[in-house]
């Protein structure tokens, strides 16, 4: 894939002098067209051999264009904080907004190559993580954003050439360092690795384009040139591209019987004040011992809870938040994006408040909403929503990989115990900021929302996030439980460790 990176483009100066005005000016029109527009963001991943021109690249964008328009991010080695969550969590957060352009420096390819050449990934963990990124990859392009992927590359004898011109300059001796001689060594592994990855990556919606680096005027040229076409392009169609549902999400079908998994749930369950508070007491000691345990500091928790209006989520959460240090949880309410938000993917929300190990996030609502609230009130597709469950699993299971122990809570209540709540909310003083126009008028789509949940549950229940549904209608009931299942789901996992460990002894 790299012969035609290596047969030796050239572009005068004087053609690189006489284009490089007009290819200014036009990529300078194309970024303050897309800040007016605020129609989609643009990405651009650099990445190659070392040597190659990536970093002289990236300083001429800056300089072409309008570098206030233009958020540029050099990913090196990760941080502590960066460690302690998922392996895309940095990058997420490094996504641009609508109307700006990203650049990022090194990128989501990085360590798995790296990984997969130093020997610490398998053949088979690399894999792996590019089927994770091209799923990734394909949710960006669902979600508007222009993605351009440049592989900057150099032959084996054009690469160690470079390194010695860089080094033999005092001016630009600093690029060169021992670990870029040490990179070369392993220059025919890094070429077939790079060559696998870049083949089993270069999709529809986000293609690789290979440049070759020894020249600077071609390279500067050849992406200059392709950043504007592909910008011009989008802006020129003045919309995204039509979205699809994902390969593989089946088409939802009504049951036959109209019977339905929220249908089958005995929601007046039985359970005393006295019974309640004895077992409120013992599960919240249980919860805090289990917090402060050192096995815990491996682990973070998300807890999703998602329910019917007045279904007693906020009474849940307290019961939790009573029992942990403050200072090592965090409850984040969601309601309609923001401005900011709605200017990034989707989840781009959701995914900065991914805890840090040892850590504690409760959602009051979450991402789920794509596929309930949005998918009954028509803010979304039906090819964004039927897409929408896939990639909700695949973000869910990366949690997972990386120590994530999550629990997710659907609080469901009767027509008739929700009116009771409303009522009783409109009544006392202290709880009408709890009812609002909004929920009455849920209620006129109750079932509607009874079908999208029931949906919801099938295609998102998983092993590694599997969903819990609480009869609420007895709220003494539903928060025990809820305390029950979240004990036991640390637990569970805690005692994992333990047994990976005896394993290893062994």
């Amino acid at each position: 894939m790299f012969e035609s990176a290596e047969i030796g483009h050239k572009i005068e100066k004087a053609i690189y002098k006489n284009e490089e005005p007009a290819l200014r000016e036009a990529l300078l029109d194309a970024q303050f067209e897309m800040k007016e527009k605020g129609a989609f963001p643009v990405v651009i991943l650099i990445n190659g051999v070392d040597g190659a021109g990536k970093g002289e690249t990236v300083n001429l964008l800056n300089e072409w264009m309008d570098p206030r328009l233009i958020t540029t991010h050099a990913f090196g080695e990760a941080s502590d904080e960066e460690r302690e969550r998922p392996r895309m969590w940095r990058y997420w957060r490094a996504l641009p907004p609508k109307g700006r352009i990203g650049i990022l420096f090194g990128s989501w390819y990085t360590e798995p190559i790296v990984g997969r050449v130093s020997g610490e990934l398998k053949s088979s963990q690399l894999d792996q993580q590019i089927e994770d990124i091209v799923h990734f990859e394909k949710m960006l392009a669902h979600e508007g954003v222009l993605l351009l992927k440049f592989w900057f590359h150099l032959s084996k004898g054009k690469q160690e050439k470079r390194l010695k011109q860089l080094e033999k300059d005092p001016k630009t001796r600093w690029r060169v360092t021992e670990h870029d001689w040490d990179n070369f060594k392993c220059y025919d592994r890094f070429r077939e690795i790079s060559e696998h990855v870049l083949l089993e990556s270069s999709t529809g919606e986000a293609p690789w384009l290979v440049v070759e680096g020894e020249d600077p005027y071609y390279r500067s040229l050849t992406v200059g040139k392709h950043i504007l076409s592909n910008i011009r392009a989008r802006l020129d169609r003045n919309k995204i591209p039509a979205t699809v549902p994902a390969a593989d999400v089946a088409p939802l079908l009504p049951p036959i019987d109209n019977l339905q998994i929220l249908d089958t749930l005995t929601l007046d369950q039985e359970l005393s004040k006295s019974d309640y508070e004895e077992q409120l007491e013992a599960l919240q000691g249980r919860l805090n011992l289990l917090t402060r345990h050192p096995e815990f500091n491996n682990h973070s928790v998300i807890a999703v809870f998602e329910g019917n209006d007045a279904a007693g989520k906020g009474g849940s959460i307290r019961r939790i938040t009573a029992a942990v240090d403050a200072r090592h949880f965090s409850i984040i309410p969601v309601a309609a994006p923001t401005e900011e938000e709605r200017a990034q993917p989707y989840l781009w929300r959701f995914w900065r408040h991914v805890p840090r190990k040892g850590r504690i996030t409760i959602f009051d609502r979450s991402w789920y909403g794509r596929v309930l609230v949005e998918r009954v009130e028509g803010y979304c597709s039906e090819a964004d929503w039927m897409r929408a469950y896939s990639e909700i699993n695949d973000f869910e299971e990366q949690l997972a990989e990386n120590g994530v122990i999550m629990v997710k809570f659907w609080l469901a209540i009767s027509s008739e115990e929700q009116l009771n709540r409303f009522k009783e909310r409109e009544q006392v003083g202290f709880k009408r900021f709890k009812i609002t126009d909004e929920d009455w008028r849920n209620r006129d789509k109750w079932g509607q929302y009874v079908h999208a949940v029931s949906d919801m549950v099938d295609r998102t229940s998983t092993a590694t996030a599997p969903w819990t549904l609480v009869e609420a209608n007895n709220k003494y009931f539903a928060r025990i439980k809820i305390m029950k299942t979240l004990c036991d789901a640390i637990e569970a996992r805690l005692g994992k460790d333990k047994e990976k460990e005896k394993d290893k002894k062994k």
